[in-house]
Formats: C-alpha cells, structure tokens, sequence
C-alpha cells in the first residue's frame, strides 16, 4: 500500500507500539490491519480501542488461518442510519401476531369471526399495547443507556410467535466494544429495571380493569383441561395493594387479559436476569464480581434441571406443566454460558452505590419468580 493510500486509514502509535503491520485492507466500509501483535487479544483491544474510538471507529480482533492477527475497524455508528427496515417489519409482524393470539387465546373471539372479519382481532389490542409496552421498554432502557455511553446499539427486535403470547420477547444487538464495567452494568440493569416500571403499571391497570367475562360456549361443560399461569410474588404484592383480586370463584370471570401482558413481564424479567452469558443478569453479575461470574454462571444450568427434575419427581409434574420450561432453560444456559460474558475492556471495579443497584435488580427479580409458572387443571 502507499504511502498516500495508507493515509486515508486512521493509524494511531498505539497501534504500532504493540502491533507489527504488514497490510492495510479495505472491505466495504471496515478497514483490516493484518499483522502480528506482541500481546494477547484482549490486552490489544484494551490499548488500541481508546484512539480508534477517538478517530470514529469500533475495533475488534480476529485470528483467521493464516496465523497473522487481523484488527477490523469500521465506523462507529452514533445514531440510525435511513428507515430501520428490519426492526419496523418485525414490530408489525409482532403486532399483528399479538393481536391475533390476544383475540383468539385470551378474549375467546372464535376463528371463524376473524376469518370473517379480520378486524375483528382489534379487540385485543389492550392485550397487544401491554405485552409489547413491557417489552419494548425493557430494550430501550438498554437502547438508552446503551447510547448514553457511547455503545453502538440498535434499536429492538420484536420476535412474532404463535401461543401463548404471540411473541418470544424482544432483543437489540450490542455491536460495539464495552468500554468498562460501568456502562456494562448500566446497559444491563437499564432493561430490568425500566421493563419492571412498566409492567408495574400494567399491572395496575389490568387489575383496575376488573374481571373479564368468560363466554359460555368455552366453558362448555366442564371436565376440561385449561393452563394456569401461576401468580408471581409481584403480582400478589400489587393485587393486596389495590385490594383487587386475581382470580374468581365464578367461573365465568377470569383477570383481565392486560393482566397477562403484566405476566409476561414478570417471567421474561426471571429468564433475563439469570447471571450467565449475554444475557442481562449475566451482565450485570460480569460486571458486579468481574470474571469470577463464569464460574457462578457454570452453576446455573445445574440449578435449572434441579427444579426441573424436583417438579418431575416429587412434585409429580407434567414436561408441559413447567418441567419442560425449566428443563430448556437449563439447556439453553449451557450454551450462551459456554459462550462467555461480555469483556470491558477496562475492568476496574465498581462503586458502592452501583452494587447496590444491582442486588436490589435481584432482589426484584426474585419478586417475579414462580417455581411452577404455568400448571395442567381440570375444569
């Protein structure tokens, strides 16, 4: 490369005091340092990451086959560029989905009223505005906060399914280089804690709304079975509270259905804060403890096929009566623990005042925590 071309790549002294550079590339709008440094992944990253930043670039480190270290750099993005087309198709997508498991599960209107009249789904849109409310203010609080330190974040993913919900929940994508332990633990606690605002108040409201009717073509005759969802602590303290009840002795009142999009944030609540991987408490814990949480996180999968395994075999349970739920789960920690935290690249030690934050971020998460979430009844 010449000298004039190699110009119009940023190429601070910090990179060449720890890295010997044989070539510079260009790929699309990433630029590729190949060479070989004289210290480890993470401690490069950690000297080089400061000056490219200042120049308006991300970097991270890869070692491909050909043994030589390669440093990608790309633009820093510092806002959304056009219309977020992806994020817009899956929150419509979301939406409709919701709308039409809201309609059909949980306001009882018959699928072939909808097949009729499609509008006929716009009855559940309490249940929509409540489930999507909650997790959508869970991922801007990270989406915020994200920002506010200087992360390249996206907007949220909105994830369309069929029953129960009519959704998976909700991510955004973490794109750049975590600069400490403080914006790692404020990204992570923002979700938790502005997603638990909002189901609070959804809460509030489902319980204000009072009981909803029952048609009495579902209920038929009896000898049935239904799924029970299963009351959070949370919930109940709110209920109290209020002095509003949850269930009903007459058969043909059940909670309001906002109630359930109250539901839905309390258990995705439980499932983020689990303190292993990407995933909020896993975060959260990475940066309250440091690289100790790997080994806490070593011990999740274990506790989850523990419950599983004591609701099949003392409780007597069902695989579709939460014994498969947290069976999953404890598959599903394997894999994203086995796959390791997020790094800061500077890892100095938290503040009091953050620490408390955090245990208090638990503490509400054990609020929402039900060993037996959803349960098998007959009518």
């Amino acid at each position: 490369m010449s000298e004039a071309a190699a110009a119009d790549y940023p190429r601070p002294p910090e990179l060449d005091a720890v890295f010997h550079c044989s070539e510079i590339r260009r790929d699309d709008d990433r630029i590729l340092y190949y060479g070989i440094s004289d210290v480890d992944e993470r401690e490069l990253v950690r000297r080089v990451w400061p000056a490219f930043r200042e120049a308006g670039y991300e970097v991270q480190v890869v070692t491909p086959d050909s043994g030589l270290d390669v440093i990608v750099a790309r633009p820093y993005s510092d806002g959304v560029d056009g219309v977020p087309w992806v994020n817009v198709a899956l929150l419509v997508a979301t939406v409709v989905s919701t709308l039409l498991v809201g309609a059909t599960a949980w306001y009882y209107v018959p699928l072939p009223v909808i097949q009729e009249n499609p509008l006929a789904v716009l009855q559940a849109w309490p249940f929509t505005a409540a489930v999507l409310g909650v997790l959508l203010t869970h991922e801007l609080g990270h989406y915020a906060l994200g920002r506010y330190h200087g992360v390249d974040v996206s907007l949220p993913y909105v994830i369309p399914f069929i029953l129960p919900f009519g959704t998976m929940g909700a991510i955004i994508r973490m794109r750049g280089q975590m600069p400490d332990r403080e914006a790692l633990f404020d990204i992570g606690v923002a979700g938790p804690l502005a997603g638990l605002a909002a189901t609070i108040v959804v809460t509030v409201v489902g319980l204000l709304l009072g009981p909803f009717t029952v048609p009495q073509s579902v209920l038929g005759g009896g000898g049935g079975q239904v799924i029970v969802f299963n009351n959070p602590p949370l919930l109940d303290l709110i209920a109290a509270a209020l002095n509003q009840p949850t269930g009903y002795s007459d058969p043909t009142k059940t909670a309001h259905p906002v109630v359930m999009g109250a539901w839905v944030g309390m258990f995705f609540t439980v499932l983020n804060l689990l303190p292993v991987g990407q995933l909020d408490g896993g975060h959260i814990v990475r940066a309250m403890v440091g690289r100790r949480q790997e080994t806490l996180a070593a011990f999740v999968p274990t506790a989850l096929f523990g419950i599983a395994a004591y609701l099949y075999y003392v409780r007597d349970l069902g695989l579709n009566e939460s014994v498969g739920l947290w069976a999953f789960w404890g598959l599903f920690s394997a894999f994203i623990a086995y796959r390791g935290p997020a790094n800061p690249i500077d890892d100095s030690a938290l503040g009091p005042k953050r620490l408390a934050v955090g245990v208090l971020t638990f503490a509400l998460g054990l609020l929402c925590f039900m060993l037996v979430p959803i349960q098998v009844t007959t009518l």
